[in-house]
C-alpha cells in the first residue's frame, strides 16, 4: 500500500512547482512583495507639449561666473575669520560682526543651492516659492538673533572660547 502511494506523493510537489514556474501572475508567496509601491501624490505641472523646445533661461551676471566667484570668496574668507580671533587672542567686536555676517551669507547661499537642486520649479512651483521665502525669513531671523547676541551678550567668538575652555 505504501509502495503505491509513494510515487504519487513524489509527483505532486513536482507538478505544483512546475505550475508555479509557468504562471504569468505577478503574485508572490511573500507578502511584502505583493504590497503596492507607495508613491507621493505630487501634482505635476507640464507646460507645452513634448515637441516644444527647451526654454532658454534668462541670463544674469549673478547666475554665472560672478556668482560662483562670490561663493568661493565667501568660503575662503571664512577660514581666516574663524581662526583669527582665537589665534591672535583679541576678541574684537568688528571681527566678530564680520564672522557672523560671512557665516550668514555663506549659509544663505548654501541652503539656496540645496533648494535649487532638490525642489524643481517645473514640478513643484508652489513648494519652490514656499521654500525660497522660508529661507529668506530664516536668514532674517538668524541675522536679528546674531545681532542681538553680539550687542546684548558676549558675542559669538567669546561664547565659543568659553565653551572650548569649559
Amino acid at each position: 500500500m505504501a509502495a503505491i502511494a509513494y510515487p504519487t506523493m513524489l509527483r505532486q510537489p513536482c507538478l505544483i512547482a512546475a505550475k508555479r514556474s509557468f504562471t504569468t501572475s505577478s503574485k508572490s508567496s511573500l507578502p511584502a512583495i505583493n504590497k503596492p509601491i507607495a508613491r507621493p501624490t505630487v501634482r505635476e505641472v507640464i507646460n507645452g507639449t513634448v515637441n516644444d523646445a527647451a526654454p532658454v533661461p534668462h541670463s544674469s551676471p549673478t547666475h554665472g561666473s560672478y556668482h560662483w566667484t562670490f561663493e568661493r570668496l565667501i568660503s575662503v574668507g571664512l577660514v581666516p575669520l574663524t581662526v583669527a580671533p582665537f589665534a591672535a587672542g583679541s576678541l574684537n567686536p568688528t571681527t566678530d560682526a564680520l564672522l557672523c555676517a560671512t557665516l550668514l551669507i555663506h549659509s544663505h547661499i548654501g541652503f539656496g543651492a540645496i533648494i535649487t537642486d532638490y525642489v524643481p520649479v517645473k514640478r513643484l512651483p508652489r513648494s519652490k516659492f514656499v521654500f525660497d521665502w522660508g529661507l529668506k525669513l530664516a536668514t532674517v531671523v538668524v541675522g536679528v538673533g546674531l545681532y542681538e547676541f553680539e550687542t546684548n551678550d558676549v558675542g559669538v567668538t567669546e561664547a565659543i572660547r568659553r565653551i572650548w575652555v569649559a
